[in-house]
C-alpha cells in the first residue's frame, strides 16, 4: 500500500548565530526566516524491526503559512497539494483524487511544524534531543493524540535541517533527506492549486 506523508519538510540554512544552539533554537529560526522554500527529497519507510518495506522521492515546496506542495517521481507518481483551505491527494496509477480539509489533518504533522503559523508549541511539546550521527537534534511530540504521528525527530547539521524522522503509532519510522534546497525562492500561487486531472475519480470526505 502506497504511503501518503502528509508533510513539508526540506533542508534549509538558518539565520546567522546558532553555532551552539540546540535543535529547538534552530526550528524556531528557521520558522522565523523561512516564508518559502523548494527542496527535493528521499523517503525511505521502515517497519518496527527496522527493514525497509517503501521507497520513494521527488520534489517539495512550501509557503507559509499551510500550502505546500510534494510531488512523488518515483516509483510511482503522486501529489499532496495543501491549498491553505483542502487537501489533495492524486494517485496517477489509480487515477483517484482524494480531497480533506486542511484543518483536520495538518495538525501534528511535519507540515504544521514547517508550514504553519507560528503556534507551534501550541501543538507540540518541544526539547532538545541532543547529537547522534554528526547532527544535532530534535524531538517534536503532538499535543493532540489523534493524529499519525507519535513522535517527529529532526535533524541539523550546522545550520542546516539535514533530516527527518516521523514515527508512527504502528511501530514504523519514515525518514526524510533532503538536498538542493532553495530559501525563500518566488514561488507562483498556482503552484499550491490543483484541479483533479479529467477522469480521475474525486472521493471528498
Amino acid at each position: 500500500m502506497k504511503h501518503f506523508i502528509v508533510a513539508c519538510a526540506l533542508a534549509l540554512p538558518l539565520v546567522a548565530g546558532l553555532a551552539h544552539a540546540g535543535g529547538v533554537d534552530r526550528l524556531k529560526a528557521f520558522i522565523a526566516g523561512a516564508k518559502t522554500a523548494e527542496a527535493d527529497f528521499s523517503q525511505t519507510v521502515a517497519d518496527k524491526t527496522g527493514r525497509v518495506t517503501q521507497q520513494a522521492s521527488g520534489r517539495m515546496a512550501f509557503a507559509r503559512p499551510g500550502k505546500f506542495r510534494w510531488d512523488y517521481t518515483a516509483p510511482y507518481e503522486q501529489v499532496i497539494v495543501g491549498d491553505g483551505v483542502k487537501l489533495w491527494l492524486y494517485d496517477a496509477d489509480l487515477e483517484q483524487v482524494t480531497v480533506k480539509s486542511l484543518g483536520d489533518v495538518i495538525a501534528g504533522t511535519p507540515a504544521a511544524l514547517l508550514a504553519g503559523d507560528n503556534s507551534i508549541e501550541k501543538y507540540f511539546t518541544l526539547k532538545n534531543a541532543g547529537e547522534a550521527g554528526g547532527l544535532e537534534w530534535l524531538e517534536a511530540t503532538p499535543k493532540n493524540k489523534d493524529t499519525t504521528f507519535e513522535r517527529i525527530r529532526m535533524g541539523f547539521k550546522g545550520d542546516v535541517l539535514a533530516q527527518m524522522e516521523l514515527d508512527d503509532f504502528f511501530g514504523q519510522r519514515t525518514t526524510l533527506k533532503l538536498s538542493r534546497f532553495v530559501r525563500n525562492p518566488t514561488i507562483a500561487p498556482s503552484r499550491f492549486t490543483f484541479t483533479p486531472p479529467k477522469g480521475a475519480d474525486v472521493i471528498d470526505e
